[in-house]
């Protein structure tokens, strides 16, 4: 529990960046998933744009030091892979 006002702020930040952050990382979720369930549907087409959004989603996730930037190389890598297959 928080005493002084300093620990009180700290506590406050800590609550609205979690809720930012939170936000951002469902955002990223999303498009990975609209580029999977293109990709499941064979639409090529949707799946290239979704990936070019995707892109930078994850980049921003990346900078903001939300996603380790390997994870977001690696998920770019294998879902360009599945694209390039259709």
């Amino acid at each position: 529990m928080a005493n002084s006002a300093s620990s009180k702020k700290r506590a406050k930040q800590a609550v609205k960046r979690n809720k930012h952050n939170s936000k951002i990382r469902a955002k990223v979720r999303t498009f990975i998933k609209k580029v999977a369930y293109a990709l499941k549907d064979n639409n090529k087409e949707e799946a290239q744009s979704g990936y070019i959004k995707m892109q930078k989603e994850l980049d921003q996730a990346v900078s903001k030091r939300l996603i380790h930037k390997n994870q977001a190389s690696r998920k770019k890598s294998r879902l360009n892979a599945q694209i390039k297959m259709l």
